[in-house]
């Protein structure tokens, strides 16, 4: 059943950053991640929120952290409003089941993108040069084709919020050698990991991307996990290389999107019910092939 749209309300602490997706708060040193229904695409937020897309993403990073946890450190406290600093329990309609109380980090400013399938902008640059960031790949693959070992191909953002794919080398030059090193080797262990389990459970992940922090001089795991914002999911029953796969993140929004002839710096059209409708079920059905479990967050 869908989760009704929140209302935001201000909130009793210190507010760092209003994003496309998330509200990020300090309070008591520790950081408080809100997902909201908003939804953007081509960098900019649409006009209509997806209901319960906040609950779908921060249950299903809340999933991924506790499968890994044992082998790959991370940054969550606690998912539970009850848990939450005492000033916050007034607001449980608000942030019940869509928010998570985590450490706060040294942000390391490298996104950690793993990618297992020839898809989206790698398949434009593969056939344009037959490299996929600046790596150069052998002649013949299809799209959406399994590469024979997934790549670790990082990015940093400039000042426009547009992500810059950079080489190894330029990381290291960035973050320092052991702490690319340790960002190669985490990023390329969970994407494993997580890329066994979810194809069990019908989903093929076929790219990702992670975040990491430093705390009390430990890296960690920090941001979301695994979730249709920031992984490319394909129902595993119906994969065929040779074409676009059809997915459960908001690839579908943007090929809505893009039918209006929509020029993607203007005012972005409004959604239509269907597609809001269609969306929101996208979510929920990843939700419930990841973790086994029914989607009933109300």
């Amino acid at each position: 059943m869908n989760a009704p749209i929140v209302v935001e309300t201000e909130l009793p602490a210190k507010i760092l950053n209003k994003g496309k997706v998330r509200d990020i708060y300090e309070i008591n040193h520790d950081i408080l991640l809100v997902a909201t229904d908003r939804i953007s695409a081509f960098d900019v937020v649409l006009p209509d929120p997806i209901p319960s897309k906040g609950i779908c993403l921060t249950q299903l990073s809340k999933f991924w952290f506790d499968y890994t946890k044992k082998s790959i450190p991370n940054h969550v406290i606690s998912t539970e409003v009850s848990e939450f600093p005492k000033e916050l329990h007034d607001y449980k309609a608000q942030l019940a089941y869509r928010s998570m109380l985590v450490k706060k980090t040294k942000v390391i400013p490298i996104e950690c993108i793993v990618r297992g399938y020839l898809s989206g902008s790698a398949w434009n640059s593969y056939t344009k040069d037959g490299t996929v960031c600046g790596v150069k790949l052998p002649a013949g693959l299809q799209e959406s084709g399994q590469f024979p070992e997934p790549l670790f191909t990082p990015s940093t953002k400039a000042k426009s919020g547009h992500d810059i794919n950079i080489s190894i080398e330029e990381m290291k030059k960035l973050v320092g050698s052991d702490v690319a090193d340790t960002l190669n080797d985490y990023s390329l262990k969970i994407y494993d990991t997580a890329v066994k389990y979810a194809r069990k459970h019908g989903i093929i992940i076929a790219d990702t991307k992670f975040e990491f922090g430093i705390y009390n001089d430990e890296i960690i795991w920090i941001d979301e996990a695994l979730t249709p914002d920031s992984s490319r999911f394909w129902p595993a029953e119906s994969y065929e290389p040779g074409k676009p796969q059809p997915s459960y993140d908001k690839q579908y929004v943007r090929d809505y999107l893009n039918s209006t002839g929509w020029d993607h710096s203007s005012a972005p059209p409004r959604l239509p019910i269907q597609v809001i409708a269609e969306t929101s079920k996208k979510y929920q059905e990843a939700y419930e092939k990841i973790t086994g479990k029914k989607f009933l967050f109300r």
